[in-house]
């Protein structure tokens, strides 16, 4: 069984408020199930307010050390946006992350 991490983000109110990191989270939860994914309940992840501008952020700072670490083999995100918002970020994280 490939072993994951499941990464979630929301950074405004009204994405709180609509409760958005949670149907993330679950959405990908199932995704994994029906994929064959492993995905220990620690390695699931939400940076919940925090700006996808920014790479600073406690959940995705995890997840890297993890792939860098060699003990994930994929990490599932609901969409590229919710990685980073900026694109060049989106590619040097995507880039990161198959390196290991």
């Amino acid at each position: 069984m490939k072993i994951a991490a499941i990464y979630s983000r929301v950074s405004s109110d009204k994405q709180r408020e609509e409760g958005t990191i949670a149907s993330q989270t679950e959405a990908l939860v199932k995704f994994a199930k029906d994929e064959g994914f492993e995905v220990p309940d620690e390695w699931i992840f939400q940076d919940d307010g925090y700006s996808g501008t920014s790479l600073v952020r406690p959940g995705l700072e995890r997840v890297r050390d993890l792939a860098a670490e060699g003990q994930i083999q994929a990490v599932l995100i609901y969409s590229p946006d919710r990685l980073s918002r900026k694109y060049a970020y989106q590619v040097l994280l995507i880039e990161e992350l198959a390196r290991h």
